[in-house]
Order: structure tokens, then C-alpha cells, then sequence
């Protein structure tokens, strides 16, 4: 069972609404409802929740938030590879507290696994749904189509929000090979030529570089969020 909330859908709805509008600054909301130090913050957060997601991100949950390790792990790439805000990746994913997004970078930034659990039955933590190239074309086009909207398309589809964002990613990258399943085609060491060992081992150590890099430009990350904190 989840913590009671401190203020109602009604108070967080009418709050964002007299934001948004113009008609009260985030500051005042936060005098008025006694907030404390860091309220004007948290109104532009409920606010950014609302603008992604609408109103049903400000209804309090029945139970405490879980995130799948999958799912953590998306939203930290998100991060490091697309240099998506604290804020921004809050509203994207509907995360309430940025708190445990920091601490998911800090886990992956010190080669911590990140837990895993068992989710709730919601879109971006579904099972994966098996398909055909053919068929991730469609989810693909449909989703670009759709302003990238990956949680209404692994909804319309049955498949996992996950699959639809590495999907995209992957023929963003490389077109529709990048929808082409590969799994289980890899050439056992011994039956590869020699030029295709030196491709394969230049591919390993290209690899290697760039995730030293990403390692090094989280520590420049978390380095600037610490200053800012």
C-alpha cells in the first residue's frame, strides 16, 4: 500500500492549472500551501508531469512506485545518450521523484547492476511480445507518425515501451537492417576469416572506447549535478 499523499489530486490539479495559466507564479502556490523551502520546485515538477502525461500523473498512487530493471536502465541511457534533464526524464517516464532517477545514474556510474523485481502490468513493463520485421516496420512507422508517443504505441500494439523505443532507436541508426533480428547468427570464433576477426576486434575495441567515454561524461554529469544540488 502506497504513502498517503500530502496533497490531494484536487490541490495538485488546481495548483498546475493556476501555474500554467500565468495567474499565480510557482513561488506564491508554495507560500500559500506552506510548502517549504524547495515547493516552487516541486509545482514545476507537478507541472511538467501534467504537460507529458496529463492529469492522471498528479493522481496518487495505490501503491509505492517499482521500476523494473530494464526500465531503469532505459531511462539512464536516456540520460547519458540523449542528455535528457532530471526534469525532462521525470515527465517522459512519469517518475515522481528525481531523487531515485540520481540514484540510478550513480548505480550505473559505479558499475552497480541495478535491481530487479517484479513489475506492474503497465505498457513500458510488459512482457515482450515476439514479431516479425514486418511488424516492427509498422510499430516504428506508427510511432514516428504519432510524435514518438512510445506509450500509447506499445499500448495499441501489446508490446513493451522498451521494445518500441529500441526499435526506433535502432532505425533511426540503420534504417530497417536495424529491425533485423540477429539473435542467435553470431559466427563461432573459429569459423570466421581472418579479416572478419580483425573487423569483429576492431568492433571490440570501438566498444570499449565508447564506453569509457559515456563512463567519463557521467562523472562530468553527476560532477555539475552535485555543484548544483
Amino acid at each position: 500500500m502506497g504513502r498517503k499523499a500530502k496533497y490531494t489530486f484536487e490541490q495538485k490539479l488546481k495548483t498546475v492549472q493556476d501555474y500554467q495559466s500565468g495567474k499565480k507564479s510557482a513561488v506564491d502556490i508554495a507560500f500559500e500551501l506552506d510548502m517549504g523551502k524547495n515547493g516552487d520546485n516541486r509545482i514545476r515538477e507537478w507541472s511538467n508531469l501534467y504537460k507529458a502525461n496529463g492529469q492522471e500523473a498528479l493522481k496518487p498512487k495505490e501503491r509505492n512506485s517499482s521500476y523494473s530493471k530494464e526500465f531503469k536502465e532505459m531511462v539512464v541511457q536516456d540520460y547519458v545518450q540523449n542528455g535528457l534533464s532530471l526534469d525532462e526524464l521525470a515527465a517522459k517516464y512519469n517518475i515522481s521523484s528525481k531523487t531515485v532517477i540520481i540514484q540510478w545514474i550513480k548505480r550505473y556510474n559505479n558499475h552497480i547492476e541495478q535491481r530487479d523485481y517484479c513489475p506492474h502490468p503497465e505498457v513500458y513493463m510488459a512482457e515482450r511480445k515476439k514479431t516479425t520485421k514486418e511488424e516492427r516496420m509498422e510499430i516504428v512507422q506508427y510511432c514516428i507518425n504519432h510524435d514518438r508517443n512510445y506509450k500509447e504505441t506499445a499500448a495499441k500494439y501489446g508490446c513493451s515501451y522498451s521494445q518500441v523505443y529500441s526499435w526506433v532507436r535502432k532505425y533511426d541508426r540503420q534504417g530497417t537492417d536495424g529491425l533485423n533480428d540477429n539473435r542467435g547468427h553470431r559466427k563461432a570464433e573459429e569459423d570466421l576469416t581472418d579479416n572478419e576477426k580483425l573487423e569483429r576486434e576492431i568492433k571490440r575495441l570501438k566498444e570499449e572506447l565508447r564506453r569509457k567515454e559515456i563512463e567519463v561524461k557521467f562523472l562530468k554529469k553527476l560532477s555539475e549535478l552535485g555543484r548544483r544540488r
